[in-house]
């Protein structure tokens, strides 16, 4: 059971992440919370991953960075794991 804050952190990352690949529906995010540290595992098929991870890690980078100051707002330390489905 996700609280408030697990559901915050997973859709403002479904939003981020929808925007940049071409198949939205392909993704799937597992929000793990335990106690202070919620896991954000995004998974997605591996022409999508590329556009996540971006050129040097840069985008996955962006996203992490953004990730850190939601949850840090939300009170909570936050990891984002990319998997290859």
């Amino acid at each position: 059971m996700l609280t408030s804050a697990g559901t915050e952190i997973r859709d403002f990352i479904r939003r981020l992440v929808e925007t940049i690949v071409d198949n939205p529906e392909g993704l799937s995010l597992n929000v793990i919370e335990s106690g202070n540290m919620v896991v954000v595992e995004l998974s997605a098929v591996k022409t999508e991953i590329g556009k996540i991870i971006g050129r040097e890690g840069r985008m996955a980078q962006s996203l992490r960075v953004l990730l850190t100051a939601l949850a840090t707002k939300l009170g909570k330390k936050a990891v984002l794991q990319i998997i290859e489905k």
